[in-house]
């Protein structure tokens, strides 16, 4: 007995899925909403189905609409490659590459330019159904959404850099529940992941890189998770986004350097950030914004370092040293068991010869800031073509020995009832000790004279 459940896209007679797989999506959909319309048929009716895109190159001119639940669509492989490095690479030198463009079950989106006038019609997944109950369990797994080219005004007038071009890989509008992005690829998309209205969410397992923004949660939702994935945004936006969320779980995150922040949280509420491993070229890295309160910051790796790749040696966020690694704006707060590593040249610091801040406490009530450890040094950076050598040779440079004078954490007037235990020496807090509770660090014994070093010179 054949299926009327699974489907494979080559598979199809309606359309020819390497020209338009868009066009052909939508067809097996509007059969599975057909032989599946009654609501409910022997306590069932609608178990939804199966897409499966083998691999393969497959263009999107038509943008997929998803209205129905328990739909799952899987390819074969995410399929990332850098497109960047690519497009870095003089073009006389492309034919020596192994390959050009991302692969597996590989996406195109090629939407008609015209036809983008709003946010949503940039995606090449739109799920959208208003009504009750919200749309459920939609998956998707295992493919890859490529945008192809970047088309702004980039760094050194090269648009490939620009990491814009008005497309979207995955856009939800509706309230949702229980869906799943796992084992995906995005690359070169202004906007990977873009989620309105989310309950129990799980952004799990993807490759999200070379994005002008990876994943944002918007509007307002609950009880998500956005775990264990490969994350890097532009200059131009942000790794990780989420507003007006409550019991929002974002750990293990391996978060690269370029996005103006790592982690960014608007109105955000009884979550927690754990066991990420968070990389920057500038400050801001994580921002606990208008009233994120109640969170859990806890035991992850701050790592924020300059620019080693020449292509975007002058991009930055536009923010400066004074303004934290960690802002918080919101009350009651846990800053806990973090590790901070700032490790820049001394003389690039903006502005010029300020004291850069860790954690800043912006405005708020009874934040508990503690057991925080903070290295800071000033080392020399040097610069490469080769954009996975510069920045492997930074990683690994920790011998330099020239101490970098910090504020680890800075508290504002605004902000009061702050609890600061063993997270830098009396000097280096920033507090009014008359309305918060600092417990320094003890000072360290003197350097022996046979412990040196050389500055560290990283090319």
């Amino acid at each position: 007995m054949s299926s009327t459940t699974t489907y494979d896209v080559t598979a199809w007679p309606d359309g020819d899925p390497f020209d338009d797989i868009g066009a052909v999506i939508n067809s097996i959909i509007a059969d599975v909403k057909q032989r599946q319309a009654a609501s409910t048929t022997d306590d069932g009716g609608k178990p939804g189905a199966v897409i499966t895109i083998p691999p393969g190159d497959y263009r999107l001119r038509t943008q997929v609409v998803i209205d129905l639940s328990f739909l799952r669509i899987e390819g074969a492989g995410h399929g990332f490659t850098s497109s960047s490095i690519r497009f870095n690479v003089p073009q006389e030198e492309w034919p020596e590459l192994h390959e050009l463009w991302p692969g597996g079950s590989r996406i195109i989106v090629d939407l008609p330019e015209r036809d983008l006038r709003e946010e949503a019609d940039g995606a090449a997944f739109r799920i959208a159904r208003s009504g009750s109950p919200r749309i459920s369990s939609v998956e998707l797994s295992g493919f890859c959404i490529d945008g192809l080219h970047f088309t702004g005004e980039g760094p050194a007038g090269n648009p490939e850099n620009s990491y814009v071009n008005g497309k979207t890989g995955i856009y939800v509008a509706d309230a949702n529940d229980s869906f799943r992005i796992t084992g995906m690829g995005f690359v070169y998309l202004e906007n990977a992941i873009t989620v309105y209205h989310a309950d129990a969410l799980s952004i799990h397992d993807n490759f999200i890189a070379e994005c002008g923004s990876c994943i944002e949660l918007r509007g307002w939702g609950q009880a998500s998770k956005i775990t264990d994935n490969l994350v890097g945004a532009g200059f131009t936006g942000r790794s990780i986004y989420a507003e007006h969320h409550g019991g929002l779980l974002i750990t293990a995150n391996n978060v690269f350097p370029r996005g103006a922040s790592s982690i960014h949280l608007h109105g955000v509420t009884r979550s927690s950030v754990t066991n990420n491993r968070l990389h920057s070229f500038y400050p801001g890295m994580v921002i606990l914004a208008a009233n994120s309160s109640e969170n859990l910051v806890g035991s992850n790796h701050f790592l924020r370092d300059q620019e080693p790749w020449t292509p975007f040696l002058d991009a930055d966020n536009g923010l400066d040293d004074r303004y934290g690694l960690l802002t918080i704006s919101g009350d009651d707060n846990s800053v806990i068991g973090n590790h901070f590593s700032e490790i820049v040249e001394a003389h690039r610091i903006r502005p010029e010869g300020a004291t850069p801040v860790i954690i800043k406490v912006l405005e708020g009530n009874g934040n508990y800031i503690a057991a925080n450890h903070i290295v800071a040094k000033d080392v020399t950076v040097g610069s490469s073509d080769s954009c996975f050598a510069a920045q492997v040779d930074a990683l690994l440079a920790t011998d330099g020995d020239l101490p970098l004078e910090v504020t680890t954490v800075s508290v504002e007037p605004s902000a009061a009832r702050t609890t600061i235990l063993d997270s830098g020496t009396e000097a280096q807090v920033q507090a009014d000790r008359t309305v918060n509770a600092v417990r320094a660090l003890p000072p360290l014994p003197a350097a022996s004279p046979d412990v040196s070093g050389s500055k560290v010179v990283r090319t």
